[in-house]
């Protein structure tokens, strides 16, 4: 989100977002300032940064995951420009397999330096891409590996990995666990039905998904740690139509 206008002590965001210049981030400071940093970047979270658009919250994760318009947020408001180079790619026309990695700089505008540097990336083989034809996701795989390179760089470079977990896809699978684990929660349930109705996936996909991935027919069976990976491949492949309809 790009800054519109500054006036005397306050800063106007696109969206008719106001607030005090005083609850902006210092981005010059020294480093026996650090605690007064992240309390302003606390700040900036709790005025400016929107939930569910900016950052989300997964259940079973303590902290919130950065998504990206948050991450593009942040990079405004810190004075950084991007600067984003695939340095490995994988094309393999005849078998449809497609992987990038993205190298993303983050540049402080008032002096040319790089100020933090990130790696993503992405491949057509991730379980959110199988039930897509590979061929007409190329782009979204390429944009999901940039995607991921700007929030590593922008955790660094703000100093903000107290806050926000890497994104969710990170986070490694717990679904091959078996027994001794309680049954999915209500709440789960419910995030799992609006993130399918989101995305207009049809009933019989999002089972089929389920049986291929963890074995069960309903998603009442879904154990807890099950049902927070489901949630985080739907939260993908919701990110993904996204990125095609752009």
């Amino acid at each position: 989100m790009k800054t519109d206008k500054h006036v005397n002590n306050i800063v106007q965001f696109s969206g008719n977002t106001e607030l005090n210049r005083s609850s902006l981030p210092n981005i010059i400071l020294s480093s026996d300032a650090s605690k007064q940093r992240i309390d302003e970047l606390q700040r900036f979270v709790q005025d400016v940064m929107i939930k569910g658009v900016d950052y989300g919250l997964i259940h079973g994760f303590s902290k919130p995951t950065l998504l990206k318009p948050g991450a593009e947020k942040l990079c405004d408001v810190f004075g950084f420009s991007k600067t984003a180079e695939v340095v490995n790619r994988i094309e393999q026309w005849e078998s449809g397999i497609f992987a990038y990695e993205v190298k993303m700089e983050l540049i402080r505008k008032d002096i040319g330096i790089v100020e933090a540097e990130g790696l993503g990336s992405c491949n057509s083989k991730e379980s959110s891409f199988q039930q897509q034809d590979p061929y007409t996701i190329v782009n979204t795989v390429l944009k999901m590996a940039k995607k991921r390179a700007l929030i590593d760089a922008v955790l660094s470079a703000t100093r903000s990995s107290g806050l926000f977990t890497q994104d969710i896809e990170d986070f490694p699978k717990q679904s091959n666990i078996k027994g001794g684990d309680d049954l999915v929660t209500k709440v789960q349930l419910q995030t799992i039905f609006g993130i399918v109705n989101e995305i207009d996936m049809p009933t019989d996909v999002a089972k089929e998904m389920m049986k291929m991935t963890f074995g069960v027919e309903r998603s009442t069976q879904l154990t807890k740690k099950q049902a927070s990976d489901f949630i985080q491949d739907l939260l993908h492949l919701k990110e993904a139509y996204e990125e095609v309809r752009k």
